[in-house]
């Protein structure tokens, strides 16, 4: 059976999660499990909980963990990746030096300033990454989880020979959170998505073939229904479609929401700062950090067991592996024209089928004239990225800086230009030399 290896396998919660799905399909339980991070310490906890879910559940499967990257490629099947690169410094100087001019990013980890940033952070140990995999395990499949997702898949795409899909879980809950607004099951909601990661949109949704949009448009009207996720039921009331990532997220994706503390007011009557308060990833993501360098482990090793979450990794393993004929929504390349109105070279996220015989990206055709701008604007940003990445090209980054739209509705050419010199300098140490 396959041998499957986590990079990054650190972040217990999310690895472990990942594992357990991976050991809930019984074609799956005698799998090759290898663990690897440069925390010695957090990955020790990553296997501990491991271990006892193979104990516990009287699998079949081996866990390996090692702080060796190449002795866990070794002779993989599957890669998947969950790194972070750099710590708590630099994710802190993408979010406040922005803040500090006037872009109120919320996440900040797949566009924007933080998402540029954390994207030229991170390619360099992505294209060692691959260095390896062509070398140890060059048939392996690279499983992607790490944000700027399309930025980085790109990169990937143009730069390696390793074949790479991206996972994302903003479909599957945006699936969840439509039915719970229109009332019927989950399971039920039948859908066709596309655009680009985190920038997609529910181009059908139907149940029992009748499409839920005129039900999801009497929920919007419904002010406790509404106020869960409001940007999205403007964007869905403007342009047409609902998009799927959350309120929060989609706030920074787009220039009318962030610029104006007055403008959410309006909207929802809600406090600015209660509702999408600037830099929540960070701050949770501090937290975490803090409970993770507990030297208390904190879970109960007796009540491990495995559970099937809602990520597709664990499908799209069993699917290859079992010739299991699966529809998901990854992240691919757009060689196939699969989205007929973005660049060939752009990373998008559209149905695939997968099975035994690979990866089949879906023919979307066009994007609606009504939200194709907004992939198209985020694609731009992600090409001048790459570029600037892979040619040490300064003055790329700052042109991607001053493309994204929330940074443009907040600030002038002058101001941008300024931030950008900032943030390379306090993150220069963590970013490849540009020219």
């Amino acid at each position: 059976m396959p041998k499957i290896t986590f990079i990054g396998a650190g972040s217990m919660v999310f690895s472990a999660k990942l594992v357990g799905d991976i050991l809930s399909f019984p074609e799956l339980d005698d799998s090759t499990i290898a663990l690897m991070d440069i925390d010695a310490d957090s990955l020790e906890k990553t296997a501990r909980v491991a271990e006892a879910m193979v104990a516990n559940e009287g699998l079949k499967a081996t866990v390996e963990s090692t702080t060796d990257r190449a002795e866990a490629l070794d002779g993989a099947d599957y890669v998947l990746n969950m790194i972070n690169v750099g710590g708590t410094e630099p994710f802190e100087n993408e979010i406040r030096i922005p803040k500090k001019y006037g872009v109120e990013q919320s996440i900040g980890d797949t566009i924007g300033p933080g998402g540029i940033f954390r994207g030229l952070r991170t390619i360099p140990t992505m294209l060692d990454i691959a260095s390896d995999i062509e070398e140890l395990c060059p048939d392996a499949l690279l499983l992607n989880y790490t944000n700027p997702m399309s930025i980085l898949c790109q990169t990937m795409f143009e730069a390696t020979d390793v074949e790479t899909i991206g996972l994302c879980h903003s479909v599957p809950h945006t699936v969840e959170a439509i039915a719970d607004y229109v009332d019927i099951p989950q399971e039920d909601l039948d859908y066709w998505v596309a655009g680009i990661n985190h920038v997609a949109w529910f181009l059908e949704a139907t149940h029992e073939g009748e499409s839920i949009y005129p039900a999801l448009r009497d929920a919007m009207e419904d002010p406790d229904i509404y106020e869960r996720d409001t940007v999205r039921f403007e964007m869905m009331d403007h342009f047409g479609y609902f998009p799927t990532e959350s309120s929060h997220h989609m706030s920074e994706y787009v220039p009318y929401f962030r610029t104006r503390a007055e403008t959410i007011e309006e909207m929802t009557g809600t406090d600015y700062a209660e509702r999408m308060p600037t830099a929540t990833y960070l701050e949770g993501w501090q937290e975490r950090s803090e409970r993770r360098d507990d030297p208390d482990l904190d879970v109960d090793l007796d009540e491990v067991s495995v559970e099937r979450s809602e990520e597709y990794a664990s499908r799209l393993i069993h699917s290859i592996e079992t010739d299991t004929t699966r529809r998901l929504n990854l992240n691919v390349s757009n060689a196939t024209d699969a989205i007929t109105n973005l660049p060939s070279d752009a990373c998008v996220e559209v149905p695939v089928l997968v099975d035994g015989t690979g990866l089949h990206p879906c023919s979307v055709g066009d994007l609606p004239a009504s939200v194709q701008t907004f992939p198209q604007q985020h694609v731009a940003v992600h090409r001048l990225v790459v570029e600037g990445a892979l040619k040490n090209d300064r003055e790329k980054i700052h042109r991607a800086v001053k493309q994204d739209p929330l940074t443009a509705a907040a600030l002038s050419l002058d101001e941008i230009h300024e931030m950008t010199e900032e943030l390379l300098t306090a993150n220069e140490a963590y970013l490849p030399e540009l020219n």
